[in-house]
């Protein structure tokens, strides 16, 4: 992941008054790394979950423990700074998470179809 500081920008002294600046196309590379992770892990996830005969309930706690899961690696690939990657914690631990949702019930339908059903 690229940081904020990773531009070459010159170096300031910081004071208290001043908020971090980021560079866009790291912060636009980072939200993509965001995206494609999640979407990624959902695919799998979902696979999984219809592999193994999830249904109900049961299948959609499965899918917030993978997403749980993908967010604190997030966190941990950031080295638990995540300010310096990104504009706020939101972007971490919810960005991508409805379409992450979408491509779970998907595959996680077509391998439950594929597996328990034909």
């Amino acid at each position: 992941m690229a940081g904020h500081n990773d531009a070459g920008e010159a170096k300031k002294k910081a004071t208290d008054n001043d908020l971090p600046t980021f560079n866009p196309e790291n912060l636009q590379s980072n939200m993509k790394t965001i995206y494609y992770s999640r979407t990624f892990l959902s695919i799998i996830g979902g696979v999984i979950a219809g592999i193994m005969g999830f249904t109900s309930l049961t299948g959609f706690i499965f899918y917030f423990l993978v997403m749980a899961i993908t967010s604190l690696a997030l966190i941990v690939k950031a080295n638990f700074n995540v300010h310096s990657y990104f504009d706020g914690w939101n972007r971490v631990l919810f960005d991508g998470f409805l379409s992450g949702l979408m491509s779970f019930v998907l595959f996680w339908t077509f391998a439950y179809d594929i597996v328990h059903i034909f």
